[in-house]
């Protein structure tokens, strides 16, 4: 089964159109992986909910790069993960109610 986004409708309401941006990109903040450089932004949502948007191929990230599947289905490489985690626990990078 394939998944589609919605289309954007002319004459959405304005505070479907702000609750669509707010979903999609704000709160989002830049984060390099400490181990290739690898830069992405992130928005943490809980403390068990990472949205990650990749900026460059996920081939440039050695361990993407090393997996048989397809990068689509993988959300992130450990080494990535870990960079996001240290942020948090620094307090550099913020969690909602967390």
């Amino acid at each position: 089964m394939m998944w589609a986004k919605a289309p954007v409708v002319a004459g959405t309401a304005p505070h479907t159109e702000a609750d669509r941006r707010s979903f999609l990109s704000d709160g989002l903040r830049p984060v390099e992986c400490t181990s290739c450089g690898t830069c992405v932004l992130v928005k943490k949502n809980s403390a068990h909910h990472t949205s990650i948007q990749w900026q460059t191929p996920t081939d440039r990230c050695p361990e993407f790069a090393s997996r048989p599947k397809p990068a689509a289905l993988l959300d992130t490489c450990s080494k990535l993960r870990a960079s996001i985690e240290s942020l948090v626990a620094e307090g550099l990078l913020e969690v909602p109610d967390g």
